[in-house]
């Protein structure tokens, strides 16, 4: 009974997160999304740059099912939040302990679940700008056989609200984005094979999702730029009657 009621209070905390989810990106975000492909079916990896620390929600609110996130552990000691995020099954990525957290992620992967990934680890440098990658997002495909869904993510960097983050030993810079466009664009799965322990085809292989992820975050920036640019164009009352409706 205990173990039925707690599937429940999952649930239920789940469709409370998605609607509190839809309303902040539907009320406060201009979501435009290009999608070059279908999502794949069954296990796949959710791989994306990471401009802000917004970028989970409207993942969340993008994606058709529950997704499982990988996100950086001192989130999960604030008390009321860390404690949702585990309700929710979200995964800690402790510094020191990333194994542990790759390992609770292709527990999910064979179950048949979507699994999301930032893989420059931190919030990007600015946006426009990208951080190599961590080679967790290799290490997941090659040993899980799943596909990697890149997405490319592109803001207005006035909107930004940047600040530092101390929590103990940890100094994280990051960014919040309250408003304004979000244009996202969704890559074609990509698909790799080959030995988990293999370092250069590891590296190469989160070369290879980074880059592609990189090639989709310009495409964003480009339509959010053509945008502007039709917007500036167009007398000014006809422009604001429009804004809301073409960003």
């Amino acid at each position: 009974m205990k173990f039925f009621w707690g599937i429940v209070i999952t649930f239920v905390l789940f469709q409370i997160a998605k609607f509190l989810v839809w309303c902040y990106t539907t009320l406060m975000m201009r979501v435009n999304v290009v999608q070059l492909a279908p999502l794949p079916d069954g296990p796949r990896i959710i791989a994306l740059n990471h401009p802000s620390v917004t970028d989970p929600f409207v993942v969340a609110n993008l994606l058709k099912r529950r997704s499982y996130i990988l996100i950086i552990g001192y989130i999960f000691e604030l008390v009321v939040v860390g404690a949702l995020l585990r309700k929710l099954g979200h995964i800690p990525v402790v510094q020191g302990s990333g194994q542990k957290a790759l390992d609770r992620a292709l527990e999910l992967l064979k179950r048949g679940e979507t699994v999301v990934i930032f893989p420059e680890g931190e919030i990007s440098p600015k946006s426009g700008e990208f951080r190599p990658a961590h080679t967790g997002v290799a290490r997941l495909a090659l040993a899980s056989g799943a596909p990697v869904v890149p997405i490319g993510i592109h803001l207005m960097d006035k909107y930004l609200k940047r600040f530092v983050v101390e929590w103990q030993d940890c100094r994280e810079n990051s960014a919040w984005y309250p408003k304004g466009p979000y244009y996202v664009t969704i890559g074609a799965p990509m698909r790799f094979a080959g030995d988990v322990e293999d370092r250069p085809l590891v590296r190469q292989t989160a070369d290879d999702v980074m880059g592609r992820i990189i090639e989709l975050a310009h495409f964003s920036e480009q339509r959010m730029n053509r945008a502007l640019d039709s917007l500036s164009q167009r007398p000014v009352w006809q422009g604001l009657l429009r804004m809301r409706a073409r960003i």
